[in-house]
């Protein structure tokens, strides 16, 4: 639950009673098993781009829209919903939906009356209940792993479908698709390296390059580019932080030469925002797309739009995925394996989610996948 904001991302979190009202008609009680920490819960903790219990008209909001719920009683008449009392399922983060099924406001989110799933019990609207595939060859950590995938499914998409509006016959495995690091980006990049394209990716640990490495993207040290960011409010008047950055930067668009035999990015999967906005345009080839689903570090961005007209640069912008399409992108998951890989995430208790909410802020957790358990299975 998030309450009054006073330090950090876990100081605004507090453990308390919420109580809720009988099932109404199409309603389910579950009971949530794990659950995806994402980006838009620490948003929320950090009240920014919004403060959504003030959007919401709510003094206190449960957060958690995406992760693996047991389900205890649906209010319903037989056979109305697809889901069953004792089904595992996945909750689809869809509080309003626009009128092709995208949504507009986010469940538990900066939709108003919505719980989600950090309680050990809640209820919800049952039509937002996904079953898990039968006999799944795959574990619930790998499972509740799967906003990333949905969002990333949907973007790609989009991004490859714009791409190839203006490059319609050239082979990708002439092109380079670029992304800074990130679970969705990662999620992406795998798509793209399924569809022949060469892919890389920035990663700041160790353990995060190995990882790439691992699942066949090649990393970009991050570390070797310390000042590619834009100088903060305070460092905008330091010519020496300028000079710095410009080195960076140029480091990093030689990498990207190298990369792509001298034409750029093709796809620059890119889910920070302003911070690195202007390095994404310039690594991009002529014909390049940006694309995003994501705003990590700043929502404000500004370009050259005659420049952006002349190279045929193409901008993406989607933000979760179709509800109609929830059971096809769970189907593409089970039958091609394209799920997070086997022991990639990282676990806490119920008891220290607000531990995992810093960790998460300040960049501490290794795994791109980080979840947290309120319920034993």
């Amino acid at each position: 639950m998030v309450g009054p904001h006073d330090g950090g991302p876990g100081a605004a979190l507090r453990r308390d009673r919420f109580p809720f009202g009988p099932l109404e008609e199409g309603e389910a009680l579950v009971e949530p098993i794990l659950g995806s920490w994402e980006a838009n819960m620490d948003h929320a903790l950090t009240r920014s781009p919004i403060d959504v219990c003030s959007s919401r008209g709510e003094d206190t909001v449960v957060l958690g829209n995406l992760g693996v719920v047991r389900v205890l009683q649906v209010n319903a008449r037989s056979g109305e919903f697809q889901v069953r009392e004792g089904d595992l399922c996945l909750l689809m983060p869809f509080g309003r939906q626009d009128r092709f099924g995208y949504a507009e406001l986010a469940y538990a989110y900066d939709c108003p009356g919505t719980i989600g799933l950090l309680a050990e019990r809640t209820k919800l609207d049952a039509r937002l209940l996904l079953p898990l595939p039968d006999g799944t060859p795959y574990s619930l950590p790998q499972w509740a792993a799967y906003g990333r995938y949905f969002t990333a499914w949907d973007n790609w998409q989009k991004a490859y479908g714009c791409w190839r509006t203006q490059v319609a016959d050239d082979d990708p495995a002439n092109h380079l698709v670029f992304g800074w690091g990130g679970g969705v980006a990662f999620a992406e990049l795998t798509l793209a390296r399924r569809a022949g394209f060469r892919v890389a990716m920035t990663a700041g640990s160790d353990e995060r390059i190995a990882f790439l490495r691992e699942h066949g993207i090649t990393p970009v040290d991050r570390r070797r580019f310390p000042d590619l960011s834009l100088p903060g409010r305070r460092e905008r008047t330091d010519r020496d932080r300028h000079q710095r950055r410009r080195a960076s930067v140029e480091d990093l668009l030689d990498v990207v030469r190298n990369l792509s035999d001298g034409h750029g990015v093709s796809i620059f999967v890119d889910n920070i925002g302003e911070p690195l906005y202007d390095v994404t345009l310039n690594a991009l080839a002529r014909e390049g797309v940006v694309t995003t689903c994501g705003w990590k570090a700043g929502m404000r961005l500004s370009h050259l739009r005659g420049a952006e007209s002349i190279a045929r640069h193409l901008h993406v912008n989607t933000h979760v995925w179709r509800l109609p399409d929830s059971p096809g992108i769970r189907d593409f998951m089970e039958t091609g394996g394209w799920i997070a890989p086997k022991g990639s995430d990282v676990i806490y208790d119920f008891d220290r989610v607000p531990e995992l909410a810093d960790g998460y802020a300040s960049g501490r957790i290794g795994s791109y996948f980080p979840l947290y358990r309120v319920n034993p299975l």
